[in-house]
């Protein structure tokens, strides 16, 4: 699935010219590329991750998917987009603590109408894939930060996405549990599916396929 941006911009509302958080943005991503947006704190990262992601719209300029303009979809298709198309990594994990982790990797697919059954089996092969075969009983408190990020990833996965966004995916991570997450992530990209990763981590960075350097909302290369 390709992204095109074209002078993409976004301002937010605030005083009296707005705050600009990005500005004239233009690149493209292939099917099937790893591309690390880098950058220092407030420069439009995340910003730019939450457009792709269809959480939020540009204010001016153009995002294609497949050739397609996002503000040409009604509100039911960007939802029905997201939910078959994207998958979604955070920083902070956003699990459910009381939910075990099989219970937690069902949850997209509950929304997805997927019968139960085939549910609770896809979570299983999903748990596996990450590494975490056996602890699908757990819940994220029972499981270290490493191995909590693994349920996240295996829930992104849970209605096979083709873009799979990551939003500072280790940042709450120690560089061995660093190491294993971006290890997955580059598994998961050598099958096919498209990954853009927003991160502070130079040496992370460094191993994708191509950066996208951005500073004061505006792209440096």
């Amino acid at each position: 699935m390709s992204i095109s941006c074209s002078d993409l911009s976004k301002t937010y509302e605030g005083g009296h010219a707005g705050w600009p958080a990005l500005r004239g943005v233009s690149f493209e991503i292939k099917p099937g590329e790893f591309v690390a947006v880098t950058g220092p704190s407030g420069c439009g990262k995340s910003t730019l991750l939450n457009i792709l992601g269809l959480l939020d719209e540009p204010s001016g300029g153009r995002y294609l998917l497949n050739g397609r303009s996002i503000l040409e979809m009604s509100d039911g298709e960007r939802s029905d987009f997201r939910r078959d198309e994207l998958g979604f990594i955070f920083q902070s994990f956003n699990l459910l603590n009381r939910l075990p982790a099989a219970d937690n990797v069902c949850l997209p697919m509950m929304y997805a109408g997927i019968p139960r059954a085939e549910m609770h089996h896809r979570a299983h092969e999903l748990l596996a894939k990450v590494g975490l075969k056996g602890k699908e009983k757990k819940t994220p408190l029972e499981l270290s930060g490493g191995e909590r990020q693994r349920v996240a990833i295996a829930r992104a996965l849970a209605n096979a996405p083709k873009i799979l966004l990551a939003d500072e995916p280790t940042g709450n991570l120690d560089s061995a549990s660093s190491r294993e997450i971006m290890d997955a992530l580059l598994k998961l990209h050598a099958e096919g599916i498209t990954v853009i990763m927003v991160t502070h981590d130079r040496e992370l960075a460094a191993r994708a396929q191509r950066n996208l350097r951005m500073k004061d909302g505006r792209l440096e290369e």
